[in-house]
């Protein structure tokens, strides 16, 4: 990964961005990204080979396996963060199209030019527009996760043991689940930061309507 590259976009989006924004993109870069790549992807690299039945039954393990894991969390997890930021790069190609306008009028214009964008990051008319949309959406993808998190994994916890009686297994059959202790802290930490950034959202656009 192009660290230069990304850096750039958070300068861009941070410029553009409320003191609230500039909160939520923290947190999600430290708490959330970071998290996942440095700590999470390998807590969960596992998962499929240690997950352990007591069977020699070809096949009731996978099938097992699949019941008990339909979408991984790390998989979730990085849909997650992707949707989530990528209403940020929306504002930024929001104000790169108000500065492309302008210098485009400049050159024809010459001396008539008259400037329409004297401050084109100034959130006003359709960037307004813009930036509460994505707060809005953004806030909406997190809450979209939670549930999905919620409806696949109750109560956002694994179990140490799982009972399975799924064909082709031959009767029910016990399955042991991977580090299941830290695979509960890693879930419980990413939904709070989650909920935290879903309620900065929601603030921020509070914020920018009471301002206005």
């Amino acid at each position: 990964m192009n660290w230069g590259v990304f850096e750039g976009l958070l300068s861009g989006v941070n410029k553009y961005s409320t003191a609230f924004g500039r909160i939520w993109l923290s947190l999600v870069f430290i708490f959330r990204l970071l998290v996942y790549v440095v700590a999470a992807e390998r807590v969960w690299s596992d998962d499929h080979k240690d997950f352990d039945c007591n069977t020699r039954q070809p096949g009731c393990t996978n099938v097992c396996y699949d019941h008990f894991f339909p979408v991984s969390h790390i998989r979730l997890w990085a849909l997650q963060l992707i949707f989530v930021t990528c209403p940020s790069l929306l504002v930024i190609m929001h104000v790169a199209y108000r500065e492309a306008k302008e210098q485009r009028l400049r050159e024809v214009g010459g001396d008539s030019y008259r400037c329409i964008y004297p401050n084109p990051g100034k959130k006003r008319g359709g960037l307004w527009w813009t930036y509460l949309l994505s707060l809005i959406f953004k806030a909406g993808v997190d809450v979209v996760f939670l549930y999905i998190f919620y409806r696949f994994y109750r109560n956002y916890t694994l179990p140490r043991v799982v009972k399975c009686e799924l064909p082709p297994c031959p009767n029910v059959v016990d399955c042991f689940i991977s580090r299941p202790t830290e695979k509960n802290i890693f879930t419980l930490f990413m939904v709070v930061t989650a909920c935290i950034c879903v309620v900065l959202s929601l603030v921020e656009a509070a914020y920018l309507i009471g301002k206005r």
